[in-house]
């Protein structure tokens, strides 16, 4: 192609050679030919190249189609791409990306060959998120041109690419990659060389430890990606997301995390080696943790593990009435559910103003959401109806099952347990909606342990979807099937798992939360640059140090302890950063400063 005819660019790299036309490597040349580059796509397979022309056609014209470029920019875009099988072919570019497999003797090989054919200005990056850019940097001829361009897939849709820096590389090549970045429309961080970098290196720990999680068996597949999906907002459970990167790539990014770590927390959980030894890589295999269509498909099938239609349900006791223990938020949020989806419900707080208080909360919201049109006038009455405030226990008599929602105090809840025990009925079902204490300390406070079961909802829980039903050793088939019944007539998502620290979701999450804290206190990345990377790369609702000033880093590190004492896994320690912080009354928004300054509330 005549250089002479590509429109003049504000940016030094206009010719780029990508090295690599798998899924990741045509992404970024459509990212690239859309920007006004000239590009060459290298290959050694006729058929890598053959999929890459086609691919890049067919996004350019579903581009088209939705009025995003006209047909003549589609044209001029497909135009300024060509493709090679020979390495050499990249001798006229001001930028190589290299996107081949990670594995250090192949990617070694293409900067071997690159070096014999580049002029000398020539920016060589790499798109590794697992290896060392350093070593690649030393064993090259040109170790100052040489950095990481971490970009995410799908590449044009992600607006995220990290640019990696070793000690050897040059200022100018990171400003020169940087500024193309941003006339990419893309948001660069700049990050030191480390396996997984920013995104992959928080993003993988947590993906390991829901395999781990996974293994054991202590919830299902389906359970652990739903409780992430509806607990956390992320877009993508961590079973489905291991089988979109690929099992056998997720195992080979975390074993070079934890060859720089030797952190537990990054050993690959046995179910990914056996799972890549197989064979079962995930979607590109057609089955990893789950099955799919067809090699390539994202239509997940059923299989073996595929759960039934429920049977339990014929073994659900009859709840006709509800009692809520407690008149803070989540007490008030958890009797607005009940009393919207129709059941009675009686409000007991420690005094009868406490109970009315929270009564009004509930009117309150309940106003909010006439407002909004989501409940009519009259579905407000009749909900705020079905309330009856109470100043003691004495009121769940009746009640089919009782949910306590008092303070996460062991000897508070067991008081109270005790209390129900005494009160209410027998076959009445005793719920806790504890998120970290342990949930048989509740049942061994009453005489009736069988009747007793976590149900954790989430907050605000008139608008999360997910419980957590938490069985204990000692809980009956009977009480949990009755939670499981009432969780659908108040249209929430169900999902099992045993009585240990953290369940399902705060134990994959506060992990992944104490791990961003560990990259600050090691002055690794920013809280800024940190939630931007997450956002942007991960598709999180939140940045870790958003949510953690929402949440509150008292609670955040009362749970870190918990999850530390009950698993004795070093990785789990808290942060000293997080202690210092609560221990200086930084704990987020409440109190106007934690990982950010805030307006005093």
């Amino acid at each position: 192609m005549d250089r002479q005819s590509t429109p003049p660019s504000p940016s030094p790299l206009s010719t780029v050679a990508v090295v690599g036309l798998g899924t990741m490597g045509t992404g970024i040349a459509e990212v690239l030919v859309r920007a006004g580059r000239e590009v060459v796509g290298i290959d050694v397979s006729q058929a890598a190249i053959r999929r890459a022309t086609g691919a890049l056609a067919s996004a350019t014209a579903r581009a088209a189609a939705r009025g995003r470029i006209t047909e003549d920019e589609r044209r001029a875009a497909l135009a300024r791409f060509r493709t090679s099988a020979d390495v050499a072919d990249a001798a006229g570019a001001d930028l190589v990306i290299e996107v081949v497999p990670e594995d250090y003797a192949l990617k070694q090989q293409v900067f071997t060959a690159l070096d014999a054919v580049v002029r000398p200005d020539t920016v060589l990056a790499t798109g590794t998120n697992a290896l060392s850019v350093t070593r690649l940097a030393a064993d090259s001829a040109r170790p100052e041109r040489v950095l990481g361009l971490h970009f995410f897939n799908p590449a044009p849709a992600m607006k995220l690419v990290e640019i990696v820096s070793s000690v050897l590389t040059a200022p100018a090549a990171v400003a020169a990659v940087t500024e193309l970045a941003l006339e990419l429309g893309k948001e660069p961080v700049a990050v030191g060389d480390r396996p997984g970098f920013v995104a992959d290196g928080l993003l993988f720990g947590y993906l390991n430890q829901a395999a781990a999680m996974y293994e054991s068996r202590y919830a299902s597949r389906e359970d652990i990606d739903a409780a992430m999906k509806l607990g956390c907002g992320l877009p993508m459970g961590p079973l489905a997301l291991l089988d979109l990167i690929g099992v056998d790539t997720a195992r080979t990014v975390l074993e070079a995390m934890y060859a720089a770590s030797h952190d537990r927390l990054h050993a690959p959980a046995p179910v990914l080696g056996q799972l890549a030894a197989a064979g079962l890589t995930g979607r590109k295999a057609g089955r990893g943790f789950y099955t799919y269509e067809e090699p390539g498909s994202a239509t997940v099938v059923p299989d073996a593990e595929t759960p039934g239609a429920a049977s339990a349900a014929a073994a659900a006791l009859p709840v006709r009435s509800v009692g809520v223990a407690g008149s803070g938020t989540m007490a008030s949020g958890i009797a607005e559910v009940f009393a919207k989806a129709g059941f009675p419900v009686v409000l007991a707080a420690r005094s009868p103003e406490k109970a009315e208080a929270a009564k009004a909360r509930i009117a309150a919201s309940l106003a909010r959401s006439v407002t909004k049109g989501r409940l009519t006038e009259a579905e407000r009455e009749t909900a705020l109806a079905a309330i009856t405030p109470s100043g003691t226990l004495d009121s769940f008599a009746d009640v089919d099952l009782a949910v306590e929602a008092v303070a996460e105090d062991l000897d508070v809840k067991g008081e109270l347990f005790a209390t129900l025990d005494k009160t209410c009925k027998p076959g009445a079902v005793l719920a806790t909606t504890t998120s970290s204490l342990p949930v048989i300390a509740c049942a061994r406070a009453t005489t009736r342990p069988r009747d007793v079961v976590g149900m954790h909802f989430f907050n605000p829980a008139p608008a999360m979807k997910l419980v957590e039903i938490v069985r204990t050793v000692l809980t009956s088939d009977e009480a949990h099937a009755t939670v499981r019944s009432v969780c659908a007539a108040i249209r929430k998502h169900p999902v099992d798992c045993g009585d240990r620290a953290g369940f399902i979701v705060n134990a994959l999450l506060f992990p992944y939360l104490n791990n961003a804290v560990k990259m600050v206190q090691e002055h690794y990345a920013t809280p800024d640059d940190i939630d931007a990377a997450m956002k942007l790369g991960g598709g999180y609702p939140m940045g870790p140090f958003e949510l953690l000033d929402v949440v509150g880093l008292d609670v955040s590190l009362a749970i870190e302890r918990v999850l530390h004492r009950e698993f004795r896994d070093p990785g789990l320690a808290p942060a000293p950063l997080l202690e210092h912080l609560v221990a200086a009354g930084c704990l987020g928004r409440k109190t106007g400063r934690g990982f950010r300054e805030y307006a005093r509330p």
